[in-house]
């Protein structure tokens, strides 16, 4: 697949991110209760510089764990329970936060929706992405969104992080 353009480079995706941050604490009025689950992999990293962004931001503690969703994905063979999360604080009365790089279909994020409350009844949950690309199959959207970047169904976006990759960007594939 050959890369078709860069849509975000480094400075674009900590932009974002900042963004992302004072928006969380505007609409909660704060970060009482919020926690922070970056959905692995990618979710992850972003997520975790969110939780950082909102500490160094409110000068608070932010919770943060990471959430494997493949126990609860709709397209993956029964009977696959093991999950790699680390979420370790409840999730009962919190505004919880799931971070994604990318929304697309929505599948993900509904089976991150169901993972987080198997953990427990939380207050919220909203929803934070670095890329929104339109597509959906379900009714899902997000509530904060560094970039909407409308694609084709044949096209790839690939979100590249440092922690994993070594350099941040954001690539259009097709």
């Amino acid at each position: 697949m050959e890369k078709k353009h860069t849509i975000m480079d480094d400075a674009a995706v900590g932009r974002a991110v900042a963004r992302i941050s004072y928006e969380i604490i505007e609409r909660n009025k704060g970060t009482d209760d919020i926690c922070i689950v970056g959905i692995i992999s990618r979710g992850a990293p972003i997520g975790r510089r969110i939780a950082d962004k909102l500490e160094e931001l409110e000068h608070a503690k932010i919770p943060f764990g990471t959430l494997d969703i493949t126990p609860y994905r709709d397209d993956v063979a029964e009977g696959t329970d093991a999950e790699s999360s680390d979420i370790p604080f409840p999730v009962t009365d919190k505004n919880v936060i799931i971070v994604d790089d990318v929304i697309f279909t929505g599948r993900s994020v509904r089976a991150a929706i169901d993972a987080i409350i198997k953990r427990g009844r939380p207050r919220s949950i909203q929803l934070a992405v670095l890329i929104d690309r339109g597509h959906r199959e379900l009714p899902i959207r997000p509530d904060y969104v560094g970039k909407n970047l409308p694609t084709s169904h044949n096209e790839v976006v690939k979100v590249s992080v440092t922690e994993l990759d070594g350099f941040d960007s954001v690539a259009i594939y097709g």
